[in-house]
């Protein structure tokens, strides 16, 4: 019988890791938990083998990722990019591992492992590539379809673009930029960010994210929506968890035959599944099944029927392709969500997004609402709502480090370390507070 070495191949040793966090521009926009500050946080990692290879990721930012990442560092240098199962028992052995009950209750995932993990990972997996010349989507099983679909993401917002420009708005603005900074208070101008987005993009099937206004607006907004597009367009409605069951009931029961489906009206896989049993929209969600340790439990209570994958939550990118066949074993179908992301995300979200074998839903994404880069010929291009897989080894994007090093100044000037949408909010309302359950 061979015995097989296990030989390094050829520059394939992690040499140095550089972190950089960094702050990109976001708009004033509303959701469950408050308001989205001026700055959205992000950190991006480079890892470099000893040949000179550079691979990179980025993933959502705080303090506490960014000291967590620095504490990686050690663990990460002298390890081989392709030996990705045993970097990730060694930071489980140095970290311990996370439970789901870690996710926290505001709408965004506030474990940390998952975070460094996934950046690890995407920024090997891009060495990888470029050490085999071959895209991340060959890496993960090959490509089934050229381009992704993304979803037009609508938000409930004050005036405002976000950054410097804070409350205000440029006055010469036009087009999606002028509607980027517009308010949407109202259905009409949720309409009216619609149409602007959808112009602008290409984009095919709409989501509103919801939680913001009384339960009613919400469902005065879809119908709105329904009614300005027609019903060859799919719409979604994500009030985050932040309704009652009698709530989501009653304003489920409005939207039947209207939403494509309702992503997490109600909190906890019970409670999802009793409103799943009551109404005829399939359920979707990226907050009450979030983890593999969440999916036997989801399947004996039937708590949703679509998961919202994230690489950046759910460790990675092979980790994402494993849940869509556990989605497809037990007759699940497969989203992604979203975050306020820049082009290094949005590249690793379209590889998976090509190579899973069942055809996902639309993919939610932020990026239209971001006016910054940090990649080499800046903003990546929507054609007709779907995004082409990158071409080249590796992500396909490579770093444009001016770029970097202006939104690293955007991150030390701007005071923020992380992201506390009800902090924001009281900016505007003084006594508003975030609650898990608010109509």
């Amino acid at each position: 019988m061979t015995k097989i070495k296990n030989t390094q191949l050829k520059g394939a040793e992690i040499a140095e890791i550089n972190i950089t966090p960094i702050a990109t521009v976001d708009p004033p926009l509303l959701n469950a938990a408050g308001l989205h500050a001026p700055y959205a946080l992000r950190i991006v990692l480079e890892v470099v083998t000893k040949d000179n290879i550079s691979g990179i990721s980025e993933i959502p930012g705080n303090i506490q990722t960014n000291e967590a990442l620095e504490e990686a560092r050690n663990i990460i240098i002298g390890q081989d990019p392709f030996q990705l199962n045993q970097i990730k028992q060694q930071l489980e052995s140095h970290f311990g591992k996370e439970s789901a009950d870690e996710r926290g209750e505001a709408p965004w995932d506030q474990r940390k492992l998952v975070h460094i993990f996934s950046a690890v990972e995407v920024a090997c997996l891009d060495i990888q590539g470029k050490i085999c010349d071959r895209p991340i989507v060959d890496l993960l099983g090959g490509k089934m379809r050229d381009s992704v679909p993304f979803a037009a993401y609508l938000f409930y917002k004050y005036e405002g673009a976000g950054g410097e420009l804070g409350f205000g708005t440029d006055p010469d603005a036009t087009g999606w930029a002028k509607a980027r900074q517009a308010s949407a208070l109202n259905a009409e101008e949720i309409v009216a960010q619609a149409q602007a987005m959808c112009k602008e993009f290409g984009f095919k099937s709409i989501k509103l994210k919801g939680g913001a206004l009384e339960p009613q607006h919400e469902v005065e907004a879809m119908l709105a929506l329904r009614e300005a597009f027609g019903s060859d367009v799919p719409l979604r409605l994500d009030p985050n968890a932040i309704w009652k069951k009698e709530t989501a009931i009653h304003c489920g029961r409005q939207l039947e035959g209207v939403l494509e489906y309702l992503e997490d009206p109600v909190r906890g896989q019970a409670a999802m599944a009793e409103v799943c049993k009551t109404l005829n929209i399939p359920l979707a969600t990226n907050m009450c099944t979030t983890s593999f340790e969440d999916i036997p439990s989801s399947i004996a209570l039937g708590s949703e029927d679509i998961i919202l994958s994230d690489h950046h939550f759910w460790g990675g990118l092979r980790s994402s392709v494993e849940l869509a066949r556990i989605c497809d074993t037990f007759g699940r179908r497969l989203s992604m969500h979203s975050n306020s992301h820049l082009g290094i995300s949005l590249a690793a979200m379209v590889h998976l997004g090509a190579a899973l074998p069942t055809p996902p839903y639309p993919l939610d994404t932020h990026y239209p609402w971001q006016s910054d880069e940090v990649i080499v010929g800046g903003r990546i291009k929507f054609e007709e709502g779907s995004v082409k897989v990158p071409e080249g080894p590796g992500l396909g994007v490579e770093l444009d480090r001016d770029a970097l090093e202006k939104l690293h100044q955007n991150f030390l000037k701007c005071g923020l370390t992380h992201r506390n949408d009800e902090i924001e909010m009281q900016k505007v309302q003084p006594d508003w507070q975030f609650r898990a359950t608010r109509w």
